[in-house]
């Protein structure tokens, strides 16, 4: 029996690149579906993330010339992460295997047919890894690297070069829906629901149009949310620096109050600036701390991560 897929596409802002978009996956789909791969009932998920241009309409356009294409529509905008999981966890219970990708076409389509190769041969999680960096500046391909191997290093299990780009079948859904984070960092929830795993390469493309939704401030913010949301090491880590500061300081007294009986007036300027230098490491200790306890705070109230406004399905 054929397997039905489902696309799940989240979408902000993206009423330029959208079209273009919409007709290569449909392609592909109508393709697959010939080609017996996949079911006839497959469909293409767009979910519109409180846009603010004209998504939500091309959206309602799509699925009204076209049943293939279904659409979800967020009450107000939640963030890349949360669009993606409110996508997945409604048609977890539809679909057998669900596909997340980006909408601005720079993930390649075509590697469709080797993660649904590997679903088939038993695989339920199979993710898109990227074999090159080509198309990335210096900048952004070393602070995107750097951002892999600090997670590796804060003890985050995270697939190396992989993004969002992943089928996940409906048991690995049904494995995510128990993971309640609102603090959500996808790449690092998805391997932790274990089953049988298989990666595929593939070349990112320039995006098609329209604007990077990953700005450096967003990258650093997402990068930031993915180490606290998920390793306590740089509290550890904390802890370590103010034991041997702590240390440092000690010193420092008793090497200024020797200094002190022997007539020997201490540069206090010099003095000054190691406690200083001390103080800045006790705020920068305290705001991790403080990272934590927040994420803990807005963990506890366990508001809903989505609420789904509408949902345009056949």
């Amino acid at each position: 029996m054929k397997e039905k897929l489902y696309l799940v596409i989240p979408c902000y802002n993206e009423e330029e690149v959208l079209p273009e978009t919409s007709r290569r996956l449909k392609e592909k789909m109508h393709a697959l579906i010939d080609a017996g791969t996949i079911a006839e009932d497959s469909r293409v998920v767009l979910v519109n993330d409180g846009s603010r241009d004209a998504t939500w309409s091309l959206i309602e356009e799509l699925h009204q010339s076209d049943p293939l294409f279904s659409g979800i529509k967020l009450s107000r905008n939640r963030g890349h992460q949360n669009a993606l999981l409110a996508g997945l966890m409604t048609v977890r219970d539809e679909a057998d295997m669900v596909i997340s990708m980006d909408a601005d076409l720079q993930d390649d389509i075509d590697a469709i047919d080797a993660m649904l190769e590997k679903y088939y041969e038993g695989c339920d999680i199979v993710y898109g890894v990227r074999s090159a960096r080509k198309t990335d500046t210096f900048f952004k391909k070393t602070t995107a690297e750097g951002f892999y191997k600090i997670l590796a290093k804060m003890g985050v299990d995270v697939v190396y070069n992989h993004a969002d780009y992943r089928l996940m079948s409906r048991r690995a859904l049904q494995g995510l829906a128990d993971y309640k984070e609102v603090n959500l960092f996808l790449r690092g929830i998805v391997p932790l629901i274990g089953y049988k795993t298989a990666q595929v390469t593939y070349e990112r493309h320039e995006r098609f149009a329209g604007e990077s939704k990953y700005p450096l401030k967003k990258m650093l913010a997402f990068a930031g949310d993915g180490i606290t949301s998920m390793s306590i090491r740089p509290i550890r880590m904390i802890l370590t620096l103010g034991c041997v500061g702590g240390a440092l300081a000690t010193a420092a007294l008793i090497a200024l109050f020797v200094l002190w009986l022997c007539g020997v007036t201490p540069g206090w300027l010099a003095a000054a600036a190691f406690f200083w230098q001390l103080a800045n490491l006790q705020l920068i200790a305290i705001g991790v701390v403080g990272e934590y306890v927040g994420k803990n705070y807005m963990e506890t109230k366990a508001r809903p991560r989505f609420v789904v406004e509408t949902y345009l399905h056949d």
